[in-house]
């Protein structure tokens, strides 16, 4: 199911809409970067292009790290 979440990015709320699964992973992977979530989400809203939403670039985000998990 789609969602809005919000997360704190450079000291502003910043909202997108994403899927539950996608979350879910988000988090793990945060969790296993030690990091915040909030952190992992400002550091892909910084590398993502200026074309690209932010629900987009955290979907793939998700997936070049799942399909980089899987190769190796």
């Amino acid at each position: 199911m789609l969602k809005k979440r919000s997360v704190s990015i450079r000291g502003h709320a910043t909202s997108f809409s994403i899927e539950d699964e996608f979350w879910i992973e988000l988090k793990e992977i945060a969790k296993t970067r030690q990091i915040s979530l909030a952190q992992l989400v400002t550091s892909i809203d910084t590398r993502r292009g200026v074309d690209e939403n932010l629900s987009s670039a955290l979907r793939v985000f998700v997936l070049q790290s799942v399909q980089t998990a899987s190769q190796g």
